[in-house]
């Protein structure tokens, strides 16, 4: 397991010369003036122009390191390399503009576009850039190198040690199979939601500790059940108590997550229609994605609205059409589809990259 690192570097400045880059309405924005415009907090300095430059690029360094993080999807896929963001520095100091010009995908170019907003966000201002000592619109680069280094065998979640690295990892005694076997038999549809024909999945996430004892750390619900099919999900997984063999790591038992997956579904005669339209729904996502994987796009979008249009307030299936939509640059349909799946299932999906593709 590897743990990331963030080096930023500024991008080399020439002084002395400069270039008109577009016309925005009656102000220029120049790429390159004589003073370029400095990260807060030097100004103080009794010093020369190239020591408050130095001292503001470190500043920036500090305050990028400081609110950036590795995403997560970058991190499981090995994503490294630079990130290079450039933004207009307006004239009252605040930023504006921001667009990635390189990327390494894993979401890295949309968290340091989101770092980049928060400067506004805190009411940071720049000190502009001039030319000819008169204050100007500047274009700055800012590139940000993402690394992965080795990192703890652990991670906190709230109060809980959670080890992510095994000599052996959590199992349930018999095997997967017992385990799929055991949760089908203890699952029980809700009677509450009989005459409903509700049916989805969701996802439990337990804590198996060393001595056998099983606590819920999260419940996923992607299909907005609710609270009864809660019960139920937790009442199927907290029976497995003692029925686990514990992680390892370094020859002595240790804390570790194991994620379920529950199926709901009823088995009312009245609901065969919708459970029959969910299995459609499911094949059809799923086909859209494998399209869409493979370079055919729109016919992986098709397909993939059509398990949307059959179940519109499923959180998997937004996600994977959102995901897909932002893929393709299409952000005001990501921005839709990725706050719905968000709102629906109650997590934190993408709420740090939502500002910027709901702009």
């Amino acid at each position: 397991m590897r743990k990331w690192t963030l080096l930023l570097g500024l991008m080399a400045l020439v002084t002395g010369l400069w270039a008109q880059e577009q016309e925005v309405g009656d102000t220029t924005i120049y790429k390159v003036v004589e003073e370029m415009p400095r990260f807060p907090g030097c100004e103080q300095l009794d010093t020369t122009i190239t020591i408050k430059t130095q001292c503001a690029q470190q500043s920036l360094l500090n305050y990028v390191y400081s609110n950036i993080s590795y995403p997560l999807e970058a991190r499981q896929n090995g994503n490294e390399g630079q990130v290079v963001v450039n933004f207009i520095v307006e004239k009252d100091g605040s930023i504006s503009n921001p667009d990635i010009v390189k990327d390494i995908g894993g979401g890295c170019g949309l968290e340091v576009l989101r770092v980049i907003n928060l400067m506004n966000q805190s009411g940071i201002r720049w000190v502009p850039g001039k030319l000819n000592d008169e204050i100007v619109r500047s274009r700055f680069n800012l590139p940000v190198r993402f690394k992965l280094e080795e990192a703890p065998p652990y991670t906190m979640v709230g109060t809980d040690t959670v080890y992510t690295t095994f000599e052996e990892p959590p199992s349930f005694k018999g095997g997967n199979e017992a385990l799929i076997a055991h949760i089908n038999e203890k699952l029980d549809y809700p009677e509450s939601a009989a005459d409903t024909c509700m049916v989805g999945t969701m996802d439990v996430q337990l804590l198996i500790q060393p001595d056998g004892v099983v606590r819920i750390l999260d419940i996923t619900d992607y299909s907005n059940l609710g609270f009864d099919f809660w019960y139920e999900a937790t009442e199927a997984a907290t029976s497995t108590i003692g029925m686990w063999n514990a992680g390892t790591y370094e020859g002595r038992k240790v804390p570790a997550s194991y994620d379920i997956s529950m199926y709901f579904e009823p088995d009312n005669p009245a609901c065969q229609t919708t459970v029959d339209n969910y299995q459609r729904a499911t094949e059809l996502a799923n086909e859209g994605a494998e399209l869409f994987n493979e370079g055919e796009q729109e016919q992986g979008i098709e397909k993939m609205s059509q398990a949307v249009e059959l179940f519109p307030n499923n959180a998997t299936f937004l996600y994977m059409r959102g995901q897909a939509y932002l893929d393709m640059s299409r952000l005001d349909e990501a921005c839709s589809d990725l706050t719905r799946a968000r709102d629906i299932a109650l997590t934190d999906w993408f709420s740090g990259v939502l500002p910027l593709i709901c702009r």
